[in-house]
C-alpha cells in the first residue's frame, strides 16, 4: 500500500512539473517578398504570392525553434534596415498575429519564381519540377538554399519532397545553373 502511494505521489509530481519542462517553442517559418516598410513596431512585406503582409516585432522572451545553419545566415529583425530589399522573411505566428524574427537579403537578382509539381528529387543536389506550362525545370539545391515545409524553415539540404508534391521555388542563375534560393511546399 505504501509503495503504491509513493508511486502515485511520484507520478503526480511529474505531471505538475510537466508544463515547466515542456515549455513550447515557436516554430519559425519563411516566405519571400520585398520589404516595403520598416517601422518601430512593424515591418510590411509585399509577398511574392500577392498581397501585403504585416509583421509585428517579437517579444524578447519567446523561445524559437529556428534551424541553426539558416539562423546563422540571417540578420535579426531589429538590425535589418534595408527597406526595399528582396528577402526571405523569417517569422512565427499565424495570419494577423505574425512576429518577424530575421531576414535574409537575396541581393539584386534577377530572380525567377516557379510553381510546379516535383518530378524528381535528390535531397542533396537538385529538384526537377514540371511547371504550369508543362516544361521540366531542374534547380540545384545549394548551400544557401532555404526550405519551408510544414515543420518550419530549415536548411535546404533537410528539405524532403516526393514525386507529385507541389512546390514554389525562388531561384537565380549561379555559375550558369538555375539554383534554388527558397523552396516551399504549397
Amino acid at each position: 500500500m505504501l509503495r503504491a502511494l509513493v508511486k502515485l505521489c511520484a507520478l503526480a509530481g511529474c505531471i505538475v512539473f510537466l508544463p515547466v519542462c515542456g515549455a513550447s517553442q515557436e516554430v519559425v517559418h519563411a516566405l519571400t517578398g520585398t520589404v516595403s516598410s520598416i517601422n518601430k513596431n512593424t515591418v510590411a512585406v509585399l509577398q511574392d504570392v500577392g498581397g501585403r503582409a504585416e509583421f509585428q516585432n517579437p517579444s524578447a522572451s519567446v523561445r524559437l525553434r529556428f534551424d541553426k545553419k539558416v539562423q546563422d545566415e540571417t540578420v535579426s529583425a531589429d538590425a535589418f534596415k534595408d527597406q526595399g530589399a528582396y528577402a526571405i522573411v523569417f517569422y512565427y505566428g499565424l495570419n494577423n498575429d505574425r512576429k518577424v524574427v530575421a531576414f535574409k537579403k537575396l541581393g539584386p537578382g534577377p530572380f525567377t519564381s516557379t510553381i510546379g509539381t516535383v518530378k524528381k528529387f535528390d535531397q542533396s543536389h537538385f529538384v526537377t519540377v514540371q511547371d504550369q506550362s508543362g516544361k521540366l525545370q531542374t534547380f540545384q539545391i545549394g548551400s544557401d538554399t532555404v526550405a519551408e515545409s510544414y515543420a518550419g524553415a530549415r536548411d535546404g539540404s533537410d528539405f524532403q519532397a516526393d514525386e507529385g508534391d507541389r512546390v514554389r521555388i525562388v531561384s537565380e542563375v549561379v555559375d550558369g545553373k538555375p539554383t534554388a534560393l527558397f523552396i516551399r511546399h504549397i
